[in-house]
Parts: C-alpha cells; structure tokens; sequence
C-alpha cells in the first residue's frame, strides 16, 4: 500500500480506503463488516469513510465493531453530517447545533474520543458559511475534530469556505470527497483546478462507479446478490447500466488485460493517477474485493493507456 498526503495537510492517507455506504450496518452484518475492515487493515488500509445517516448511525456503530483492538493512532477515521437524522428541524444541515451534536453523537457511535476528519456530507446554502467554519473552528480546538472537509461542493462554495477560514484565521478544509470515475468525471473541470489551487485534497467515492467498472454487469444481467440486483441500491447506478455504456466498459477488458489489471484495478489506478486524488474509497463487502482493490495501490498507467480511456470516456 502506498500512502499521500490529503492536499497540503500532514494527514496521510492510504490511496485505496474503505466506505461503508449502502453496505455496513445494512446489507452486510457486524460480522461481514468486521472480515472486511480487518483484511483492509493487514494490507495496508487506514482510512475508513463513513458517514452519520448511512444506516441511520448503524454503519458507524458496525465500523466500531469493526475497529474494536486496533490501535487507535494506527486508523484514520472520517464520517460526514448534513443529511436528516430525525424529523426535528435542527437534526439536519452544516448549523452550528447540528454539527455540534452530530460530532458527539458520532464519536458515541464510533466509540472515540476524537474524528480524524469529519466532512460536510453536502453544502448547506440556507446557513452562512462563517457559521459553518467557525462550528469548524470550536471542534478543532475543542480536540473533537482533526481535520474537516467536504463532500460534493461546487467548486465557488469551496472558494467561499477557505476564504471564510482565511478571514478569520482558521482551519481550512483540507479535503473534497467527489463521485469520481471514468463514468463521472465532472469534477476535471472545476472542482480539481479550485482545490489544488487552495491544498484540498480528493478522497473520492464510487471509483468504480458502483460496481459497473468491474465488468460484472457487462452482458446486461444482474447476478444475484450484486449491487444492480439489489432493489433499493440498484437505484444509484441505473444510468449506469445502458447498453451504450456497458459496451463501452466492455472495451475496458483488453486493456486491462495488456496491463496484467483486473477492470477493477484498472479502474481505480485511472482515478490515482490525478496526483490530487489522495484517496479511492472502495465498499467492499467481501474480504477478497478488498484483497483485489489494494493492488491497484501504486500503479502507474502508461500515456497510450490513459489516451485509450480518454478515446471510450471522454471528459
């Protein structure tokens, strides 16, 4: 496993790490979750990406589970609030109280004393910015909170946070969490450009575009017990799943092959090599996913590779 530093931060971080959406806590029990997360560990992964609403909090409390022995200094732990917790008004959003008390209602969960980077699960445009980053700047210091970033920010509220952080002296994000793939690549435009301007670093989820870059799904059929089977899941990555595309990821097989690559190691080495993606978080539910995901940790694609890609996905 090889490790990089998550934007101008001295955080570093594994370049593949492990999510826990749609899966811990929901369609992968405590012990399947604990399987995983302890394969992750003895190959080298040490960040493990959560977030509150995933389950609602049962994903957090699996990932405890999960972690439970493992030295707490060796693990970078990051989950995210925005999302509605409950019916209440203030159960939601980047306010002062939500942040607050979602902290310590995930630290419970977690069983930790601190969160190495909690993210801003989405933007919040009915709450001041300032508001946002000085509830930042409280947690930070009060060691609740090492790091915080954000998930799924344009590139202009990203501007507005670190110029918030910037006017009054505080923490910056150090982070971006994006969908990025060959199949979303949105964010080569904007989103990439703004944050290496500023020191944010990329952790960026569905790399494989929910399983769709693995070529499981190539011939149309969705095999039991795959994510597309599923009938709540499948509703993330359904256009994902057409026949234009599909045969497109098809063409990703020989190249892959050439390389000595699974589609999936193929798939995730294309987002590393953007030198400002620090992470890929994978949802493995099986330990030998995660044993496969992990090689594609320092691979290097040649330019007659990337230009192949580029040719099937364009930007």
């Amino acid at each position: 496993m090889q490790y990089r530093q998550l934007g101008r931060s001295g955080l570093r971080v594994s370049e593949i790490s492990l999510g826990s959406w749609l899966t811990y806590g929901a369609t992968v029990d405590a012990s399947g979750a604990t399987a995983v997360v302890r394969a992750a560990l003895e190959l080298g992964v040490n960040l493990f990406d959560t977030a509150d609403v995933y389950a609602n909090g049962a994903a957090e409390e699996s990932l405890r589970i999960a972690l439970e022995g493992v030295p707490r200094h060796t693990v970078v732990v990051a989950t995210k609030a925005f999302f509605p917790m409950s019916d209440g008004p203030n159960d939601r959003g980047l306010s002062r109280k939500h942040l607050f008390e979602s902290v310590h209602a995930s630290l419970r969960r977690l069983g930790t004393d601190y969160l190495d980077l909690h993210q801003c699960h989405r933007a919040d445009e009915s709450v001041a910015i300032d508001e946002t980053v000085r509830a930042y700047e409280d947690l930070i210091r009060a060691g609740k909170v090492l790091y915080w970033g954000v998930s799924e920010w344009s590139h202009q509220r990203i501007r507005d946070a670190v110029e918030s952080a910037d006017r009054c002296g505080g923490y910056r994000p150090i982070s971006s969490q994006p969908q990025y793939s060959m199949l979303r690549r949105g964010i080569e435009r904007r989103v990439l450009p703004a944050c290496e301007k500023r020191g944010i670093g990329q952790i960026v989820w569905s790399p494989l575009a929910q399983g769709v870059l693995t070529g499981k799904y190539a011939t149309g059929v969705r095999p039991a017990g795959t994510r597309a089977a599923h009938p709540f899941q499948s509703r993330f990555m359904e256009a994902f799943l057409t026949e234009d595309v599909l045969a497109r990821v098809e063409q990703l097989r020989p190249i892959a092959a050439d390389l000595d690559l699974t589609m999936s190691q193929l798939a995730l080495a294309w987002c590393l090599r953007q030198p400002n993606v620090a992470s890929a978080i994978v949802g493995a539910t099986r330990p030998d996913q995660i044993q496969e995901n992990v090689k594609a940790s320092g691979v290097a694609l040649p330019p007659d590779t990337i230009a192949k890609i580029d040719a099937l996905f364009p930007a």
